[in-house]
Formats: structure tokens, C-alpha cells, sequence
């Protein structure tokens, strides 16, 4: 379970990110975030794995203060969270296969991360979430030759590694692990879209690893999410099913000329 009580990110430049936030998140869920650009979607799940510092509030994973944890404790943490960026966030003249197995950096000892040396059962373990999501022939072949669509499947990929998807790894089974996916599809054509949401459904469903996305498409959240968190100038103002957002909620949320667009 994840548990976030009063949350609060000012940045040095005086805007406030997110005020006050309460949210809870039930293992198993896909979470999806809506709201306009600037909401604060980024910026909690940013909080959450402290990739951002929270002004002020708690932030409780799996009976863990993350806001309080030591720098060695969040590298235990991050061990255990998965993060797919916008912008894939790979290191582009590396192997797939590198980039996937520096997900298990957090894991692994320091000596053998300099030397980007990982044990077998890491190594097989980046195979097996290659395969899951479908480029395992890839493996060997520069990040920075691959499409948008497969640069986005080796960034699920390297999160499954951190969040122990695929398999059972030296932090315990996969189900109730955490993946933040922060515009995982937001630079991708509608058919691309889905076929990486897909997989994200697929690890959520049928290995029980909490998912908390955020979407900027209300049509992509109804068919994925199920639940759906709205965020306006950093705070809720929609908690609830995909279904249950109605025309109105839609105003509310985004403004009153804002048009939905469907992505087919």
C-alpha cells in the first residue's frame, strides 16, 4: 500500500507543485493521474521515489517512511519502484540490454556497478522482461536505433528490473511492487500509445505491480485505469472510476472550452 498524507512541494522559484495532498493507493491498482499541464502530475510521482524533495508531509510505502529515509534506505527503495519517463530517459549509445540491466543498479554491489558487472540471475532476469514486452532481439543493439514505440518498451522494461517484475528476485516476488509511469505515451502515434499501456496492463494484472500513470488523454485513462485521481493546482478534485467522469467532471477538471480528444 501506498500512503501519502499532507504533501506539499514548493520550488525555490515559489511555485507551489502540489498543497496538502492526501492519497492512498491500494496494492494491485492502475492509478491513472489526469490534469492540465502543471497540475503537479509529475511532481508526485516524482515525490514519491524522492527523484523530488517534498517541501513537507509523508509519503509511506509498504510500512516505509520514504520521506524519511537515508540515503541508503531510498537506494533500497528505488530497488524496489519502477519509473518510465516521457522521454525514455536511456542512455542512447548503450546496448538494450545495459540499459535494462541498470535497473538492477540498486541491488547490486557498488564494485560491480562501476564495473557494470551483474550477477547471472540479473542478467537472465533482463532477458525474461526483454521478452515480456516483446524486443528481446534487440538486446544487443544500440538504444538509439530503435523507434520511439521500442525505446519506450527497453524504459518498461528497465522499470520491471527495479520493481522486480518477470520473476522473483533477491527483494521478494513482484506483487505488490510500485511502477511510476510519468507521460509514458505522450510523444508516441495513438497505435504505439496502447501497445505500451498494453504492457503495462499486462504486468499490473497478471503480476500484481501497483501502477501509477499519468495520461494526459481522458480516453486512454477509461480504457486502462481503475481508478482515476484528478489533480488541479496541485490538489485533488477527482477521485474515483474512469466511468464516473462525466461531461461536467471534464469542465471541471480541464476548463470550461477544453475539448476531449479521443485516441483510437
Amino acid at each position: 500500500m501506498l500512503r501519502i498524507e499532507k504533501l506539499t512541494k514548493v520550488y525555490p522559484n515559489g511555485i507551489s507543485a502540489l498543497r496538502n495532498l492526501d492519497l492512498t493507493v491500494e496494492t494491485g491498482e492502475f492509478l491513472v493521474i489526469i490534469g492540465l499541464s502543471g497540475s503537479g502530475k509529475s511532481t508526485l510521482l516524482r515525490c514519491i521515489n524522492r527523484l523530488v524533495e517534498p517541501t513537507s508531509g509523508r509519503i509511506e510505502l509498504g510500512g516505509v517512511d520514504v520521506t524519511a529515509a537515508s540515503p541508503a534506505e531510498i537506494r533500497r527503495i528505488r530497488s524496489q519502484v519502477g519509473m518510465v519517463f516521457q522521454h525514455f530517459n536511456l542512455v542512447r549509445r548503450a546496448s538494450v540490454l545495459s540499459n535494462v540491466l541498470a535497473g538492477a543498479l540498486g541491488r547490486t554491489p557498488a564494485w560491480q556497478s562501476a564495473l557494470y558487472r551483474f550477477p547471472p540471475a540479473e542478467v537472465e532476469r533482463a532477458f525474461a522482461n526483454l521478452d515480456r514486452v516483446g524486443i528481446r532481439e534487440k538486446a544487443r543493439q544500440r538504444a538509439d536505433t530503435l523507434s520511439g514505440g521500442q525505446q519506450q518498451r527497453v524504459g518498461i522494461a528497465r522499470a520491471l528490473m527495479q520493481a522486480g517484475g518477470a520473476e522473483s528476485g533477491p527483494q521478494g516476488p513482484a506483487s505488490g511492487r510500485l511502477m511510476l509511469a510519468d507521460e509514458p505515451v505522450a510523444s508516441l502515434d495513438p497505435a504505439t500509445s496502447h501497445s505500451v499501456l498494453r504492457y503495462l496492463e499486462e504486468v499490473n494484472r497478471e503480476e500484481g505491480i501497483t501502477v501509477l500513470c499519468n495520461l494526459h488523454f481522458l480516453s486512454l485513462a477509461r480504457r486502462y485505469a481503475t481508478r482515476v485521481v484528478a489533480l488541479k493546482a496541485g490538489q485533488i478534485v477527482f477521485d474515483g472510476a474512469p466511468t464516473a467522469i462525466t461531461p461536467e467532471w471534464f469542465r471541471e477538471i480541464y476548463g470550461e472550452d477544453a475539448v476531449e480528444v479521443e485516441i483510437d
